[in-house]
């Protein structure tokens, strides 16, 4: 019965939904954890009936097994989206959902997104909307992530970039133009979501819109992300433009050359970019703090 359910909740994510493959394996596995921790012989009923204190306890027990506040933030998005549906196939009203607050996430100084947090916000942004807002909304975090496009280049993005290959020209400040390479993850879900946006795209007008069909505003996907921050636990630091940040710091980090992100990045002068330096060592800094043994209180 474990395994039909667990199948159900698969089919409902990548076909009923279309989630990227990252949120249905994270979210699926999350499921099974929580049916493996649970008595034989449950049904969708039993699952939907669980308490804030059943799920308490389970997160309890991943805490203990390594879970940090973030990862555990992202666990209980899951398994609320999972008792949902639990709900939604047992017949059964929404008033049953359990209150749980998230883990308390420590805040500091603004640090990049890494790659996993930044590929669950862009997904968990697609878990609160329509299909094809939803699909509009991941396209424009990928665009910003996988591109490094500031959120108003990519608002103001033609339609006339379909369909998307390898490479779009982008207009920056003060009218600069620069070409940035677009990633396989980001054409694709360029594409999801010109096949599902229910306006007509003309070549000469923007790319993407809003509910009503105008050009969509950034305070939309600004708030949309605010929402999938918290669902997932992070810090106020991460922000459409911290997804930006993101892209530069992971560039540097993998060895590119400042001059060559600069061009990619669309900076007037170097020292524009010379930032990212200051950035990535601060981050070497947390690494090496949290490694060495003299600074975790070892010998």
């Amino acid at each position: 019965m474990s395994a039909d359910l667990l199948t159900q909740w698969h089919d409902h994510l990548a076909h009923g939904l279309r989630r990227s493959a990252h949120t249905v394996r994270a979210y699926h596995t999350a499921a099974r954890r929580l049916i493996e921790a649970l008595p034989p012989g449950q049904d969708w009923a039993s699952i939907a009936r669980l308490d804030a204190a059943r799920l308490r306890q389970h997160l309890a027990v991943r805490r203990e097994q390594g879970l940090v506040n973030t990862s555990a933030a992202r666990e209980l998005s899951a398994l609320r989206a999972f008792l949902a549906f639990a709900r939604s196939r047992a017949g059964l009203p929404e008033s049953l959902a359990p209150r749980l607050r998230g883990p308390r996430v420590k805040k500091g100084l603004p640090r990049p997104v890494s790659t996993d947090d930044a590929l669950a916000l862009a997904d968990t942004i697609s878990d609160m909307a329509e299909p094809w807002i939803a699909a509009r909304d991941r396209a424009v975090l990928l665009l910003l992530y996988g591109a490094g496009l500031r959120i108003a280049e990519a608002l103001a993005l033609p339609a006339s970039v379909l369909p998307a290959g390898e490479q779009i020209t982008v207009t920056g400040k003060g009218g600069r133009q620069r070409v940035v390479v677009l990633l396989p993850i980001v054409r694709a879900a360029l594409d999801d979501y010109a096949a599902q946006v229910p306006w007509t795209l003309e070549r000469h007008e923007p790319l993407f819109r809003g509910a009503k069909g105008g050009p969509l505003a950034p305070g939309m996907v600004q708030r949309a992300m605010a929402a999938a921050r918290i669902a997932l636990g992070l810090p106020a630091t991460a922000t459409p433009h911290a997804l930006r940040h993101s892209f530069a710091s992971h560039l540097l980090g993998a060895g590119a050359d400042l001059r060559a992100l600069q061009e990619l990045l669309g900076h007037a002068s170097l020292s524009s970019t010379q930032i990212y330096t200051r950035v990535d060592a601060a981050t070497l800094l947390d690494a090496y703090r949290n490694a060495h043994p003299r600074e975790r209180g070892g010998a």
